[in-house]
């Protein structure tokens, strides 16, 4: 029987089937990477335990629900889905498939673009403020990036990881990051219910957003690029609004401009 092969992305979950041969040792680095923590003590969302040939994984994404998988050698004998606090027994399925813990996993070549390009802007900003004389900042800044750069090279993952969402992504500076509405098909219907009230905040996300990073930015606690980890704009909203209605009790003129569909 071949090894059966697993690729760990974003994209693509780890998948575990009955009766088929894994390296085990490949399945735990394929766990850690997914950012899953080994806990052999406690079993809790995000962890997982060896005890002999079994295996327990509870997902990140799950409240009551873990699975256990047992090996006879390499081979996947069985798989149960257990409740981890009361041991209830839920059924024995012929695969599962398990999502990263979290939300920002990415792949490893562009992790290491990603942190080249971070590196770089890190450079700039010290020199920016040592030219200005802020050494205070500079020190600042250079502290937490380095320790969040450390931590991204050894485990893949670090505390705010999210403001870092434009090198991840290789976005160019200044454009839109991925939301929901990104995964929507282009004739969808929208509500806007009291529209009066929620255009109004559509805009006050952005600005708000932005007026909070800019402090972080400049006295040193976030580099630039953390500001385009943000909301949409209005505009960029409505290019991403599909058949739209607006409803509301007591509707003002439509101020914000009209939309380009409704």
């Amino acid at each position: 029987m071949a090894w059966e092969t697993l690729r760990n992305t974003a994209e693509s979950p780890l998948p575990w089937k009955r009766q088929k041969i894994y390296r085990r040792n490949a399945l735990l680095r394929q766990l850690i990477e997914s950012q899953y923590q080994r806990n052999d003590l406690e079993l809790r969302p995000g962890t997982f335990r060896v005890r002999g040939d079994t295996l327990e994984i509870f997902p990140a994404y799950e409240d009551k629900l873990a699975y256990r998988i047992a090996f006879f050698g390499d081979e996947v004998e069985r798989i149960v889905i257990f409740n981890p606090l009361t041991g209830e027994f839920f059924g024995e399925p012929e695969k599962i498939e398990v999502f990263p813990a979290k939300h920002y996993i990415t792949q490893e070549d562009r992790l290491k673009k990603a942190i080249v390009d971070i590196e770089n802007e890190l450079d700039e900003r010290l020199k920016y403020f040592k030219a200005n004389g802020k050494l205070l900042e500079a020190q600042r800044i250079e502290q937490r990036t380095l320790y969040d750069l450390e931590m991204l090279r050894e485990v893949g993952y670090c505390s705010g990881i999210e403001n870092y969402s434009r090198h991840l992504d290789q976005r160019p500076a200044g454009s839109a990051p991925w939301t929901l509405v990104d995964y929507l098909p282009s004739d969808y219907l929208l509500f806007l219910d009291e529209s009066h009230m929620t255009i109004p905040q559509i805009r006050g996300m952005f600005n708000g957003d932005r007026s909070r990073k800019n402090v972080l930015v400049d006295y040193g606690f976030r580099l630039p690029s953390a500001v385009d980890n943000r909301p949409l704009t209005f505009k960029e909203f409505e290019d991403h609004m599909g058949f739209t209605i607006y409803t509301s009790a007591t509707p003002p003129p439509m101020n914000w401009g009209a939309p380009t569909r409704s």
